[in-house]
């Protein structure tokens, strides 16, 4: 009876390992060592049914599980004086089944923040890391949504405040006062000076102010902001009350800049953002305006307005690969006989206007071919601008006081600053600025200490960990390392969130004429000096800032 049963076809014949896992767990097998004993010292079977019985079918496929690459196992032992397909079938079996899966590896609770930051950043673009530590690292424009210092140091200076310590940072704030901080800081935790100049480095001004609303991003943030509520959405007369308020508070912000008293602020509209810096930062002698990023129909509804733009980015990508054909191009024939005209992107030509089709009427078919609309030939003609829509290379810099102006009155009446669809139909763009202004209100960002375990080559060492969240500006940025420097000991890592369309903020505008000094509105000096300068980063922002006895090294 046993024999038909044999002959039949398994049901998981085709996967194989599930059928094995299978015989492995049928009881009596392994379950009582003396039996197993008994079975093996049993002499063996002879005849070629028994062994043909007690052979693995399964040995010679393909798709059987295999044995990881480890110590070689001796083999199972055949019992003396008889034949080796006598030993128990399980023997046989073993190592197919007690092959499983590779677990995943699960970090612990306490897993290493450091390798965990270099998870999340390990797709950077080009490492851009000074090949010698510097005393103070470039300016960055963008805004940063998170930023995580790490020490080995406690943070326990910058947490529970007094409220002695969190009004006199206030008051230094409103007031525009240096703070004056020592080179190196005892006990931070004792510090006054350090706690108050800490509280005072968190604060930003912001319009319109709506609690419940997440006001920053915008770019993006309509699933944030969905289900909101929003009474002004259906309520044409509350829309106009909040635009008017908003320009009051826009233009309130354009003065105070033209006047040298607010360094910058940002336009973070629901379709683009604006960067404003008054004369003498980022190494231009003008005033300056960056919107990014752009489209095609805001472009040609700012040149129908007058002003005077220009697509640095996308300049400098043309130049570039203009250079890169040129010298390909001598590389390739160095008796300069060609011509270059055609390297690079191709400028549109005029023949593909209405007078190109003028040989469809020589052939008589011009009434039986479709001609394409002006639109479309037009279009045509500009794919090469319509191509870097919603890219960084879409960015435009207005430069000169006539330009900015005009900008200003281009951006209250310009209808696309506000969405008419969506959670944020009828919301004016959000204002963030450094100073005070009209109708601004004062914010901080949101600060909290960690600590953990951090994993090293001889084991585990704890880390401390500083979290701020916010739109951290490129001033609370500066502010926060000039504290952290002598607190920390001059040792600490920071992780960089930033804002990725507002990285392409970080293209240098033109060098012309004499820098101008700004007065110290409120900012340190050594802030100023750094936003000052001429941006490097190009359309990159900064991802890791490291700070080295003293010196910084970063990545972008």
């Amino acid at each position: 009876m046993a024999a038909p049963a044999e002959l039949r076809h398994s049901p998981g014949f085709k996967k194989p390992p599930a059928l094995l896992r299978l015989k492995r767990k049928r009881p009596g097998r392994r379950s009582d060592p003396a039996a197993a004993a008994e079975a093996a010292a049993a002499p063996a079977p002879r005849g070629p049914s028994a062994a043909a019985r007690r052979r693995n079918p399964f040995s010679s496929l393909d798709n059987a599980p295999q044995r990881a690459a480890t110590a070689p196992q001796p083999p199972a032992a055949a019992p003396a004086g008889g034949d080796p397909s006598a030993a128990p079938f399980w023997q046989f079996l073993e190592p197919a089944c007690e092959e499983k899966p590779p677990r995943r590896a699960e970090p612990a609770e306490s897993s290493d923040i450091l390798s965990l930051s270099q998870d999340l950043h390990s797709p950077l673009a080009v490492a851009r890391a000074p090949s010698s530590p510097r005393q103070e690292f470039p300016a960055d424009w963008s805004i940063k949504t998170r930023v995580l210092f790490m020490s080995s140091q406690p943070f326990s200076w910058a947490e529970h405040l007094k409220a002695q310590e969190e009004a006199q940072g206030f008051a230094q704030h409103c007031r525009a006062t240096e703070p004056a901080l020592p080179q190196s800081v005892q006990e931070p935790r004792l510090s006054t000076e350090l706690r108050c100049a800490f509280q005072q480095s968190l604060v930003y001004w912001l319009h319109p102010s709506l609690p419940w609303l997440p006001l920053f991003p915008r770019l993006g943030a309509d699933r944030r902001m969905a289900g909101k509520a929003c009474p002004w959405a259906q309520d044409e007369a509350l829309q106009q009350v909040l635009m008017s308020d908003w320009s009051v508070s826009f233009t309130s912000l354009y003065n105070l800049l033209r006047a040298r008293l607010c360094p910058y602020f940002y336009v973070c509209a629901a379709q683009f953002s604006v960067l404003f810096r008054a004369a003498g930062l980022a190494g231009s002698a003008v005033p300056t305006a960056a919107i990014a990023p752009t489209t095609r129909g805001l472009r040609e509804a700012m040149r129908s307005e007058g002003i005077e733009f220009s697509l640095p980015l996308l300049e400098e990508s043309r130049a570039r690969k203009q250079k890169n054909s040129e010298e390909s191009l001598e590389t390739e024939t160095p008796g300069g006989g060609s011509s270059v005209e055609d390297a690079g992107e191709p400028a549109p030509s005029d023949d593909d206007d209405d007078g190109s089709f003028s040989w469809l009427e020589e052939m008589g078919v011009q009434d039986k071919v479709k001609k394409p609309d002006t639109i479309s030939i037009q279009l045509r003609k500009e794919k090469h601008e319509v191509q870097v829509d919603h890219r960084p290379e879409s960015l435009v810099l207005v430069r000169g006081s006539s330009n900015t102006f005009t900008l200003l009155n281009f951006l209250i009446s310009c209808r696309s600053l506000v969405a008419v669809a969506g959670p944020q139909a009828g919301l004016p763009p959000t204002l963030l600025a450094p100073v005070a202004f009209r109708g601004g209100t004062m914010h901080t960002l949101k600060a909290r200490t960690l600590s953990g375990r951090a994993r090293v080559p001889g084991g585990f060492e704890d880390t401390f960990s500083l979290e701020v969240l916010g739109p951290v500006l490129p001033h609370a940025l500066h502010a926060l390392t000039l504290l952290l420097g002598p607190a920390q000991r001059g040792s600490f890592r920071a992780l960089l969130s930033p804002h990725e369309p507002s990285a392409a903020f970080n293209a240098a505008p033109p060098q012309e004429g004499v820098q101008q000094e700004l007065p110290p509105c409120g900012l340190h000096p050594r802030t100023l000096d750094q936003l000052s300068q001429s941006p490097t980063l190009g359309k990159s922002s900064l991802h890791l800032l490291e700070m080295k006895d003293y010196c910084y090294t970063w990545r972008a």
